[in-house]
């Protein structure tokens, strides 16, 4: 075990702690109306066309063809990201990847994945799909319409993600039933709730997901985007109203398909008991990955993370 030991924060990011009290981690209880809520916006982006627009993209790789891509989602918000195409072999499988609070700056092309179309979307109001009023400061872009339960900037990017299924099935009909996805941190949380009611997405990556257990992310101390909902709770108190039906882990009791979820034991970006309340709520065909550490340099965290790796590539490989 490699949990750190020294660390520059105010408080402890093992949270007190061991694996054991995290596994018993149980989601928060269920506010009636979540299943109608996001059945309800499942049902009006699928009727959304996407629109592809795609174009031949400045980066070069030698497994991957590159393309620019723009497609159409919920509210008519244009996202930005890119398609990766393999270069030997066929279209077999797709899939998504999300981003984490930082954004995207370019597609991952270390992915170890075949015969696979791969859309790296940028979430509304992120990287190539920054608009301004929105800030692409995760501390207020977090915030943005909080208040208002319909229009809060989580819910569109769960759209964004369902709407990057939408365009690959668009392009390649038969992913649908065929196509994965993968998130990290933000991309984890949104992801979560994105996989609960999209049943083209067949199987399904979480690392670190944010957004689970969000009593418990109102409460834990944290240097990530959770701070600032904290700060807005002290000031308006209400915010609750709205985040019972943003919580990833009550989504992720929704999900059915393979999963393979890694959560980290110490994390100060995100608060472990919430990472392992999105993984222990899924109750089927889930593996759970455990690092020492997320959001934070450690020492082993490459061999780790090589492990968590070979997971992945198997996990997605086309049978």
């Amino acid at each position: 075990m490699s949990i750190p030991k020294t660390h520059p924060f105010a408080f402890d990011p093992t949270y007190g702690m061991r694996l054991q009290e995290l596994l018993a981690i149980e989601p928060p209880e269920e506010h009636e109306g979540f299943d109608a809520f996001w059945e309800a916006r499942y049902l009006k982006a699928l009727a959304v066309d996407p629109q592809p627009a795609l174009s031949l993209s400045k980066l070069s790789h030698p497994d991957w063809h590159v393309l620019d891509l723009v497609y159409c989602s919920t509210g008519a918000f244009k996202i930005g990201g890119w398609l990766l195409l393999p270069r030997q072999g066929q279209v077999r499988r797709g899939l998504v990847v999300g981003h984490g609070y930082g954004g995207r700056d370019q597609p991952d092309f270390d992915l170890p994945i075949t015969e696979t179309a791969v859309i790296f979307p940028c979430c509304r109001g992120l990287s190539l799909s920054s608009h301004p009023p929105i800030s692409q400061n995760p501390s207020w872009h977090v915030l943005h319409d909080i208040d208002k339960r319909d229009a809060y900037i989580i819910g569109g990017c769960v759209e964004d993600i369902w709407l990057a299924v939408s365009t690959l099935v668009t392009v390649y009909p038969w992913l649908s039933g065929r196509t994965g996805y993968s998130g990290i941190s933000f991309g984890g949380g949104v992801g979560a709730m994105a996989i609960a009611f999209d049943e083209r997405i067949d199987r399904g990556h979480l690392a670190l997901p944010s957004f689970g257990h969000q009593p418990l992310r109102l409460k834990l101390p944290t240097v990530g985007s959770a701070r600032s909902v904290q700060e807005y709770q002290v000031d308006h108190g209400n915010v609750l109203e709205t985040l019972r039906f943003y919580d990833a882990a009550t989504a992720a009791r929704r999900i059915e398909v393979p999963m393979l979820t890694a959560v980290a034991l110490f994390d100060p970006s995100v608060a472990p008991p919430c990472q392992f309340a999105v993984a222990n709520a899924i109750r089927k065909y889930n593996e759970i990955f455990i690092l020492d550490a997320g959001h934070f340099d450690y020492p082993g965290s490459a061999e780790q993370e090589a492990v968590l790796r070979n997971k992945i590539g198997q996990f997605f490989r086309v049978p």
